[in-house]
């Protein structure tokens, strides 16, 4: 054997050694188990199930919207904010939480309430305007994934039971409750341009810094009152009556809700710093009036 068949021979693998491959095709982390930290190949079934429901609901948005089907399209979006709400409680329930799980959803939410809505809402409305509409369309969709991104990186330094900036379901539910409440209208420039408006102020509040309610820390096992009971029966019926203008209506008030209590939070303070300068004042007029 020549010295080349040598060097050839000397670089081929045994036949003994183990060939690995350059990518794992199993999916290996570290998960909840009873409080423990383990770690488990493969994703759980359940949560990710719901979150590929809501994935479907937002692809099926954008065909309809893209058919000019738009109420179809309206009501896919708002089937993906109940399968988004769901994914994430049935994982704590269930002690199914994952890191696959996190980044899984996060993708399913820019897909449902980032692409979805804005893609909807320009192929409704916002066509007329020309580039106007299509930049207001994208300025809702980067908007989003600015969001969702900021959102991940926060997760576990703020407050549960608030979010930092309107939240992307609340501001896909505005977009299509608009979309749905007019599918049937006569899209002109006068409202062409008050979608764009809706849609661009949407997109700006979910990367704003005002304080909404995550309503997280609702104690669904506990008990409440009964008045409690009627008043979410009465907001069922009133839903059922026009869904659509009605979802409007609880959309643009949560909405409204988080610079209202800015707004109440700084009046606030403003009158507590009048009050603490009052007694000041008061010490200072005190002693000029013993001084003379």
């Amino acid at each position: 054997m020549s010295e080349k068949q040598e060097d050839m021979g000397s670089e081929s693998p045994r036949v003994d050694e183990e060939i690995r491959l350059p990518v794992d095709e199993h999916i290996e982390e570290e998960v909840s188990a009873s409080g423990k930290k383990v770690r488990a190949k493969g994703v759980y079934l359940l949560p990710n199930l719901i979150t590929t429901g809501a994935l479907f609901s937002g692809f099926y948005a954008i065909v309809a919207g893209m058919g000019g089907n738009f109420e179809a399209a309206a009501i896919a979006i708002f089937a993906a904010m109940i399968l988004d709400g769901l994914d994430g409680r049935v994982a704590r329930l269930t002690d199914t939480q994952s890191a696959f799980g996190v980044q899984y959803d996060s993708l399913s939410d820019m897909v449902s309430f980032g692409l979805a809505p804005a893609l909807v809402v320009f192929s409704w409305g916002l066509g007329p305007l020309g580039k106007l509409g299509w930049a207001a369309a994208f300025l809702y969709a980067a908007c989003a994934a600015l969001r969702l991104a900021r959102f991940n990186t926060q997760v576990d330094t703020v407050d549960k039971g608030v979010f930092i900036g309107l939240a992307s379901p609340t501001a896909a539910a505005i977009v299509a409750s608009m979309v749905w409440a007019g599918h049937d209208a006569e899209v002109g420039t006068g409202l062409a341009i008050i979608a764009a408006l809706v849609t661009v102020a949407a997109g700006m509040l979910m990367v704003s810094n005002f304080h909404y309610s995550s309503f997280k820390k609702l104690d669904f096992k506990g008990r409440v009152p009964f008045v409690m009971l009627l008043v979410i029966i009465l907001v069922f019926s009133l839903v059922t009556i026009d869904p659509p203008r009605v979802l409007l209506v609880i959309a643009v008030i949560y909405t409204f809700s988080g610079p209202a209590m800015w707004a109440w939070k700084g009046v606030r303070e403003r009158r507590k710093g009048q009050l603490q300068s009052e007694p000041s004042q008061s010490a200072v007029a005190g002693k000029d009036d013993e001084k003379s």
